[in-house]
């Protein structure tokens, strides 16, 4: 058994020099860590003083998606893929652990850790937390994460589950999986590429698990702040776009329209706020969505069925009924 641990960099010299040699010095025998680089200009590349760690320079920026399918055809004769980003901190055996579940589970694609918030490490970090699921409208959640409320970890989901989506953040897949669904979807660039790569997974007959048994601790934002427009406008989109490449025809129309309803509904309330440059983003997502939905491959749905880990209620409205854990819905 073969692994690629490989972290995908741009301009990202400080976590590099921060988390990489502990990584690095924590991989089993099996595992080999490759850094592929998107066109970094912060020295990134002198950062990285071994020779034991492979780099690959990409050209240019082609974004999480498009890095990380250029460092995947680069490699051959490895069972399995790591997906791992640069502000990461490991634990011990975090790697084994999956690892070790996903060679028990053949019917298992892809897999994640518990995640964690490094800056406050009794509690979860919003990108993973303990699995994520979606709710009716597409929105994600997470075991440990609902909208912006966090919750403190206290072991209350330290059982492994099959979820909906993993996280990109550290996320492991079977490389003949990643091959065959053709990795990430490039028109994407960046954010719920990953649920949009489970979401096809799970159409071909693979299931999603979190193993919380594994655990890692993420920085967060280390690219686009949590609060950037930019990130908005990304998430807006590319869940506009996630839903028509993935939903039954049957719940295609319906479902994509009332989301767009429920956006419209965010963006004026971004109006009353003042935060004008988050109205602009959600503009220009609907916008781009139309453009772009011409272009991404519809997957196929045969048997017409939502996919397991789909809920069947809107998140917005548990949340704002008092539900604020997942426990809770």
């Amino acid at each position: 058994m073969k692994v690629a641990v490989v972290i995908l960099n741009w301009n990202g010299k400080g976590f590099l020099e921060k988390f990489l040699p502990s990584l690095f010095n924590s991989l089993p025998s099996y595992a080999e860590l490759i850094v592929a680089d998107n066109a970094s200009t912060d020295g990134s590349r002198q950062a990285v003083n071994n020779e034991k760690i492979q780099w690959i320079q990409l050209d240019k920026n082609y974004g999480f998606t498009g890095g990380y399918n250029r460092a995947f055809e680069k490699l051959d004769g490895y069972k399995y893929y790591v997906l791992l980003n640069s502000d990461i901190e490991i634990t011990e055996g975090w790697l084994e652990t999956l690892t070790d579940f996903m060679e028990k589970h053949p019917e298992v694609s892809a897999c994640q850790p518990k995640i964690l918030s490094y800056a406050n490490k009794d509690h979860f970090e919003y990108a993973g937390a303990a699995g994520g699921f979606i709710d009716r409208w597409g929105f994600p959640l997470c075991r440990g994460r609902i909208l912006s409320c966090i919750e403190e970890d206290k072991g209350q989901y330290d059982s492994p589950i099959q979820c909906f989506w993993a996280s990109g953040a550290c996320m492991v897949v079977r490389s003949d999986v990643w091959r065959r669904l053709g990795g990430l979807d490039e028109e994407f660039f960046a954010h719920m590429e990953e649920i949009d790569f489970c979401w096809r997974a799970s159409l071909a007959g693979g299931q999603i698990w979190c193993v919380p048994q594994s655990k890692v601790y993420h920085v967060g934002g280390g690219t686009l702040p949590n609060n950037s427009p930019r990130k908005l406008y990304f998430n807006y989109r590319n869940n506009l776009l996630m839903l028509w490449k993935n939903l039954p025809a049957k719940h295609k129309n319906g479902k994509i329209f009332l989301r767009k309803c429920i956006d419209g509904l965010s963006a004026v309330c971004y109006i009353f706020q003042g935060r004008f440059s988050y109205f602009k983003s959600v503009f220009k997502a609907h916008r781009d969505y139309r453009k772009l939905k011409a272009k991404v491959t519809v997957t196929p749905n045969e048997k017409g069925a939502l996919p397991y880990g789909m809920l069947p209620y809107s998140i917005i409205r548990k949340f704002f009924t008092g539900h604020r854990k997942y426990s809770q819905l």
